[in-house]
């Protein structure tokens, strides 16, 4: 069966495009992020061409790209355009694909319409990227639940940070969660340094 994940922070900025880029890069696969909000001076499409090390043939296009740099639904409203979640529908791809997701797993794609809903729809295993600082614990865990709750299977945790064994160690015990790794920041980020990285900190068996 081809791969396929779902990439969701559990917060905003925690490293989501760069993880998914490496994981991209990893698996050879295909990347896509459906709803780009804000572009400036790059959108996440073009931070994972530069970062993955892929052909731009596996850099899908976003179904909607919107201005500002806001929720979709409010950036959606400012640019006079109407998501239809119908729309979103998983591409076909000869091979792996990454999805990564706009924010968390709460953030509104209409007035109506929560990213989670659209996880529970597409039914595909969900990666959850959390930072390692202060107060990871209660949003990753509050995530978890969430995906839980829905009945959305969750594949594991991937870190991204400096190294903080204890609130690695708690999130995985408490939320009963698979670790993926830990990606480090980098202080040259480049498609061979992330790569380096990630054949360093995660396994690939990990996402077979």
């Amino acid at each position: 069966m081809t791969r396929r994940f779902v990439v969701s922070g559990t917060d905003t900025n925690v490293g989501k495009t760069v993880f998914s880029a490496g994981l991209a890069g990893a698996l050879n696969g295909y990347y896509w992020k459906p709803i780009q909000s804000g572009f400036a001076p790059e959108g996440d499409k073009e931070t994972v061409m530069r970062l993955s090390g892929l052909p731009a043939s596996h850099i899908l296009p976003e179904r909607y790209r919107l201005t500002a740099p806001l929720s979709p639904h409010r950036s959606a409203e400012m640019d006079g355009v109407v998501i239809q979640p119908a729309t979103l529908t998983l591409p076909e791809v000869a091979g792996p694909l990454v999805i990564e997701g706009a924010g968390g797993l709460m953030v509104p794609i209409t007035r109506e319409f929560l990213q989670i809903d659209l996880y529970r729809k597409w039914d595909l295993p969900v990666i959850l990227v959390a930072r390692t600082t202060l107060g990871t614990i209660n949003h990753t865990l509050l995530s978890i639940a969430a995906l839980r709750m829905q009945e959305i299977p969750l594949h594991g945790v991937a870190f991204v940070g400096e190294d903080n064994s204890d609130n690695i160690r708690t999130i995985g015990e408490m939320g009963d969660v698979r670790v993926l790794g830990r990606l480090p920041h980098l202080p040259q980020l480049n498609a061979h340094t992330l790569r380096d990285a990630f054949t360093t900190h995660f396994r690939e068996e990990d996402f077979s």
